[in-house]
């Protein structure tokens, strides 16, 4: 039924719990599991680097390490599990839009929701919603029980 599963991960702990699922389920179909870690773009407030005194490679260079990390983390608990994995840091996109992009060639996308509801959802978005609303690809959204 699935041959290929996105797993979309920021390093959270929905993602990690929501990962349980991924393995899960690319263990029970033999699917390979593509692990993909998003960094956006380095954001100035005024879009000019210029009069900013940090060093907008050296936070690339962070995150994308980082990034590379979650990956290694994902990609070991999977093999831990017999599951084949691909890993990816995609560097200077919009989350959810990396996530789309990278359906074309999946069967399914599992990806933590974190559960936001009024106010903060407004102001911080859902990257899960909006990889639900854009998505061709059947999308799994597991949320991080409460405790």
């Amino acid at each position: 039924m699935y041959q290929d599963i996105l797993f979309p991960t920021d390093g959270s702990d929905g993602a990690e719990y929501a990962l349980d699922h991924a393995v899960d389920l690319a263990g029970r179909y033999d699917a390979t599991l593509h692990v993909l870690h998003v960094v956006a773009d380095v954001w100035y407030p005024d879009g000019d680097p210029e009069g900013f005194d940090f060093d907008a490679s050296a936070v690339e260079r962070h995150l994308r390490e980082r990034g590379d990390r979650i990956v290694a983390e994902a990609a070991e608990r999977a093999g831990e599990a017999g599951v084949d994995c691909e890993t990816e840091v995609a560097v200077g996109y919009t989350p959810h839009r990396a996530i789309v992009d990278a359906t074309d060639d999946v069967d399914l996308v599992v990806m933590a929701t974190h559960g936001r509801r009024g106010l903060e959802r407004l102001l911080m978005g859902s990257v899960a919603e909006k990889v639900l609303r854009l998505s061709e690809t059947p999308v799994l959204a597991v949320r991080l029980p409460s405790e």
